[in-house]
């Protein structure tokens, strides 16, 4: 099953914005629970036989669609949703909205086969910490689980080019509009807010900054709560349509 997914390249690890990855931080006690979502049975049981592998991470249930989804994941509460976004009956994206409601801890993952920009900012916009493309290695599917578990975003290289792209227009089309002023970050945020939008890592920012990790993630967090925003691409997204940074 370790080509399930189609090949992957060296140095085609799968990222987060620009190269989020994983941030190192202390092994979990409890194995990182998975409930995966998709209309076709057979990937299903594909993702279930590579996950089964790994020791830290344990598929708890599946669904065909999104609106079993969002009643598997009020009733099993799980850890990552690992989900499709174009399904019968309901969708990934719209089913992303309701699954933060009745399991608020839950991070969603989008695993696809849509490279679509739509998508992608439609997903981000309705909570989802990844997107990732079904054409990466399996390996990558587990490693992509650890990282958004530890707070990470997880998005597949050739998408984040068109996120930024995203941003880029979206800029463009605000230039003309009278921007709501944004809650205020303090400096050390803003710093903080731009070298996640560059690509780093929550280790490589505590070193670009001289602080810890565990600051790093203060700020970040920090940072969510006071744009009421679900994920570190979202708040990037946000940052960036109202001219809090720049992205060049």
């Amino acid at each position: 099953m370790a080509d399930s997914f189609g090949p992957m390249h060296d140095g085609d690890a799968v990222e987060g914005v620009a190269g989020m990855g994983p941030d190192g931080g202390t092994p979990r006690k409890e194995p990182i629970r998975v409930l995966v979502v998709d209309d076709h049975a057979l990937f299903r049981r594909g993702l279930e036989i590579v996950l089964a592998a790994e020791e830290d991470i344990q598929v708890v249930g599946e669904a065909g669609d999104g609106a079993e989804a969002v009643d598997k994941a009020a009733d099993l509460l799980p850890d990552i949703v690992l989900m499709d976004v174009r399904m019968p009956k309901r969708g990934g994206i719209e089913a992303c909205t309701s699954i933060k409601e009745v399991a608020p801890s839950a991070k969603i993952i989008m695993l696809t086969i849509s490279d679509e920009e739509a998508d992608l900012y439609e997903a981000i916009k309705a909570g989802a910490t990844g997107y990732l493309l079904k054409e990466i290695s399996t390996d990558e599917v587990a490693t992509a689980i650890r990282a958004v578990a530890d707070g990470q975003s997880q998005i597949s290289p050739s998408m984040a080019s068109k996120l930024l792209t995203e941003f880029k227009s979206m800029i463009q089309r605000t230039d003309e509009r009278r921007l709501v002023p944004a809650p205020r970050l303090t400096d050390r945020e803003l710093e903080v807010l731009k070298l996640v939008a560059t690509g780093m890592n929550n280790r490589d920012i505590a070193k670009e900054l001289f602080i810890s990790e565990n600051t790093v993630k203060n700020h970040v967090r920090n940072i969510l709560e006071k744009l009421q925003l679900h994920s570190r691409m979202e708040a990037v997204v946000y940052a960036m349509r109202e001219k809090i940074l720049e992205i060049r």
